[in-house]
């Protein structure tokens, strides 16, 4: 399951653009813009005869830029298994927040 995250981590770091990508940082943490910022929110299984047979972790992936323009959402918005949730401004920061399926 680490390789899997592992994975996403290295997908993310692959866009364009992306000075930094941060899973489950601590608060105390000075961050560099723009980054991604990523955590585990829960999963979706799928059974069969009663077995397990798809079982996806389900991350909130959010995207933290000072410029509100950026290019790097809808990089994000483009990976697959990817919905946009939300926007919102924080410390003259912009945030787009996606559910990503992985």
């Amino acid at each position: 399951m680490a390789q899997d995250r592992l994975s996403l981590q290295m997908l993310l770091e692959s866009i364009i653009g992306v000075g930094k990508v941060y899973f489950q940082p601590p608060p105390n943490l000075q961050m560099q813009f723009p980054c991604i910022i990523y955590n585990r929110d829960s999963a979706d299984e799928k059974y069969a005869n009663n077995y397990l047979y798809q079982h996806k972790y389900k991350y909130q992936v959010t995207v933290v830029d000072r410029n509100p323009d950026s290019p790097i959402p809808m990089q994000v918005a483009y990976l697959p298994l990817c919905r946009y949730d939300r926007f919102f401004t924080a410390d003259n920061l912009n945030h787009d927040v996606f559910t990503l399926f992985f």
